[in-house]
């Protein structure tokens, strides 16, 4: 029964010898001022395209290379794809003025990133939709 306690503490006490090490090599204290004064924030926001007219504020955040804009296009999709073509094309274009990157995330989503940040995509793909397999005649 001793041995049972005196290992429990034995570990306990290596436990925590190895904690505040880690912790003391792994943490680094960030300056609060500057995160307050809005210094290199990012900011995530979610847009609903409804409307061509509704890219105008998406524009603007691409360009001001600060924002990561996720587009929720399943309105559009919804009520006229010839819109949304057309849309996509236009923030496609801006994207490449910015040097960002652009894809789709799911079916109803794209993500549009600045210059700074990329978006992963898997070995193979290429962010683009593939045309459909052609049907041989026989």
């Amino acid at each position: 029964m001793v041995r049972f306690f005196e290992f429990k503490r034995f570990r306990k006490t290596a436990y925590d010898e190895e904690e505040n090490v880690e912790s003391e090599d792994e943490y680094v204290e960030l300056n609060s001022e500057a995160l307050k004064a809005g210094e290199n924030q990012v900011i995530v926001r979610p847009f609903n395209l409804e409307d061509f007219a509704d890219i105008k504020p998406i524009l603007d955040a691409v360009r001001g290379r600060e924002t990561i804009c996720l587009v929720n296009i399943r309105p559009l999709k919804d009520k006229d794809l010839i819109e949304l073509k057309r849309s996509i094309n236009k923030l496609k274009k801006t994207c490449d003025a910015v040097q960002g990157d652009i894809a789709g995330f799911g079916e109803d989503y794209i993500v549009i990133t600045p210059d700074w940040a990329k978006i992963y995509r898997q070995p193979g793909e290429t962010g683009k939709a593939s045309a459909a397999p052609a049907e041989d005649d026989e």
